[in-house]
């Protein structure tokens, strides 16, 4: 650009006209000066302001890229969780229905044995009340015998009007229970 600057300088000093740097009043050495310290500048401004700017900025975005991979990842991470969870849910569901099956059919089990051993409780005190109720009945009736005979063998002594030997009421007395026996 200083070349150009120059060349059309010196294109009008020929031509004969007052040049820019003579209206203006520039001097070639406070315009080298300040562009020797603005490139100073610019390289100072660079180096300790821009690039560490730069580096900060792409540390943040390395930063931001780096949250967003492990987001992603944690959500991936999450989703395989939360179908690993609903696997073990429906797996525990399954076990729970099997376990609770398993306890209706062992109660169900336990139940007919119970009920079988109380009907066969029933049914044995029912024959022990019977076999009890039978001899309670022979019971009854040689008691019944015993004293129909012994009425027999009373009432014979006050019809004869006579009493009978101990000899006599045994014989009255068999044939009375032979009797009874036979009906």
């Amino acid at each position: 650009m200083l070349p150009l600057f120059l060349a059309a300088t010196d294109a009008a000093h020929a031509a004969g006209e007052a040049s820019i740097v003579e209206k203006f009043g520039i001097e070639w050495h406070y315009i080298v000066w300040q562009i020797v310290s603005f490139l100073i500048l610019f390289g100072v401004l660079y180096k300790f302001g821009i690039k560490p700017t730069i580096a900060t900025m792409e540390e943040r975005n390395k930063k931001i890229g780096d949250g967003l991979r492990h987001a992603e990842e944690m959500q991936a991470k999450l989703a395989a969780s939360q179908a690993e969870s609903a696997a073990l849910v429906k797996a525990a569901q399954l076990e729970a229905a099997k376990l609770v099956d398993e306890a209706r059919k062992a109660a169900k089990e336990f139940g007919d044995k119970q009920q079988a051993d109380a009907i066969a409780r029933a049914a044995d005190t029912l024959a022990k009340a019977q076999q009890a109720i039978e001899l309670e009945h022979k019971k009854m009736l040689d008691q019944a015998r015993g004293e129909i005979a012994r009425l027999v063998v009373k009432t014979t002594e006050q019809v004869l009007a006579k009493k009978l030997t101990d000899a006599d009421r045994a014989a009255y007395n068999e044939a009375a229970t032979k009797e009874l026996a036979l009906r």
